[in-house]
């Protein structure tokens, strides 16, 4: 494979050297700083929020309406017997830093995932892989252990996407990829800055140059967009001033729906959180409807399972969990924990820092004492994620159809039920519809018959942006902030 050179200044230097237009730049703002930018190796949905399909690319990719569509593969063939997918690569790609694209780095790419040491969040995407091989530069053939339908819509996550071999060593603060964007700078605790690509293999974007800046606090975040040193806030941390901005001419607000399951995760590594009747009273303490009125003013939609209310295989089980107080009590009773003392570990968004807080005051009604410890987003992931120490934690699961993770037994909640994983793996094997809807509904009910975790609600999408952008995604099908389609008006 021949290799160029053509360093991130010399692409810049191709855009001209004059000030930035307000016309083609644009600040976002994030709640969160990603811990490093390779999405192939970090769990942070952050991560994706900057990166995805801006600066990185997969073979497939999820489009606002979460359908999946082509991207580094212009189309893909399927063996009769469903264990052969060869995709067709475009031509003329490069990656940012100038150097070809072709089968070798698909190949390099998915055999990483997949390897035995691999760091990849989502290993499991790639699990069916049972070889990849290179036809030709422009054609590679994806063999599977077992038929896949689901295959593409695995290949387009941001965990799938595709690196050089040159330059993956230094992604997680350099990062190289082949999409419309080009990593510029990083000045970790204050933004992340990409630039449009000249070299850019498919439309070119309408804006030249996107800051990222990282804004946790939501009074500072509401400051900050109304003196217009931030120009959107897909995900806005302060849902209470919404009304405000809803109100003032010169903003928009987004509302729509995310793949966001918010959860009071619990540990079942915990002696008392083993406890089916524990994780169960631990339920029916929980007012759904309070927590999305205190915490989100309102946004939210309270599920009763792990899986998104809009996808039209969802199960309305809330009623399996509905609050209620004193069948807690005498549940805790029977457990024989009269006086349960449990850590919740909260990381930075609004919804687990305000959310806890409410949960905290629910659980102590029916005698259930927490000890909350804040944690930065890096600490969570090193300690909760990671390290698996803790009681109880509050997250939005943000990946697509991520149900999955409970036929993990090393995923940070420990969750071992083997009827589960039987569901799934025949799943993995099912291609027809009715059958698959089947044993989504068998799943969904197995884990919220178990109380596996304490099912909250479903993150909203609520976005605040200057009322001359447009382009933006209303709903979030997947973690990201999709630059590409991006613009201002007049």
């Amino acid at each position: 494979m021949t290799r160029r050179t053509l360093t991130i200044a010399t692409a810049l230097a191709l855009m001209t050297g004059s000030a930035w237009a307000q016309t083609d730049t644009i600040t976002v703002g994030l709640g969160l700083e990603p811990p490093n930018l390779d999405p192939t190796a970090g769990a942070a949905a952050a991560i994706d929020e900057v990166v995805y399909a801006n600066l990185f690319e997969g073979l497939t990719r999820f489009g606002p309406d979460g359908s999946v569509r082509p991207a580094l593969a212009e189309s893909w063939d399927v063996s009769q017997d469903g264990l052969s997918y060869t995709f067709h690569l475009r031509a003329g790609v490069t990656f940012h830093d100038g150097s070809g694209f072709d089968a070798e780095d698909v190949k390099f790419t998915l055999d990483r995932a997949r390897a035995e040491d691999s760091a990849n969040a989502q290993k499991t995407l790639f699990a069916g892989i049972s070889d990849v091989t290179e036809t030709d530069p422009q054609t590679v053939t994806v063999t599977l252990k077992a038929p896949d339908g689901a295959f593409p819509f695995k290949m387009a996550w941001g965990d799938a996407v595709i690196v050089a071999p040159e330059s993956v060593a230094e992604a997680a603060t350099h990062p190289v990829g082949t999409g419309p964007f080009a990593f510029q700078d990083w000045a970790q605790g204050d933004h992340v800055t990409l630039a449009a690509y000249p070299g850019y293999w498919g439309e070119k974007p309408a804006l030249a140059q996107a800051t990222f800046r990282f804004i946790s606090d939501p009074t500072a975040a509401f400051a900050a967009m109304m003196a217009g040193d931030v120009d959107v806030f897909p995900r806005f941390p302060a849902p209470e001033t919404l009304v405000q901005f809803g109100a003032d001419p010169r903003f928009k607000v987004i509302v729509g729906s995310t793949e966001g399951e918010t959860i009071l995760s619990m540990n079942h590594r915990s002696e008392a959180l083993a406890d089916k009747t524990v994780r169960e009273a631990i339920a029916h303490a929980i007012n759904r409807q309070e927590i999305v009125d205190g915490a989100m003013f309102g946004y939210g939609t309270p599920i009763g399972t792990h899986f998104a209310p809009h996808n039209p295989d969802y199960l309305d089980l809330t009623g399996l969990s509905a609050y209620d107080p004193e069948k807690s009590k005498a549940l805790l009773a029977e457990a024989g924990f009269s006086n349960l003392k449990l850590r919740l570990a909260l990381p930075p968004p609004t919804y687990a820092r305000r959310g806890g807080e409410i949960i905290a005051a629910q659980l102590a009604a029916v005698g259930i004492q927490t000890e909350i410890t804040n944690f930065e987003w890096a600490g969570w992931l090193e300690t909760v994620f990671k390290g698996h120490d803790f009681d109880l934690s509050i997250i939005s699961h943000t990946e697509p159809m991520d149900i999955g993770i409970y036929a993990r037994p090393d995923y940070y909640f420990g969750y071992q039920n083997p009827a589960f994983n039987e569901v799934m793996a025949t799943l993995e094997t099912t291609s027809d519809t009715g059958a698959r809807s089947d044993l989504l509904h068998k799943a969904q009910t197995i884990i919220a018959e178990d109380f596996v975790n304490g099912f909250l609600f479903q993150l909203a999408q609520t976005g605040v942006a200057n009322a001359k952008i447009e382009g933006l995604w209303a709903n979030a099908p997947t973690q990201a902030t999709d630059l590409t389609g991006v613009y201002w008006t007049d």
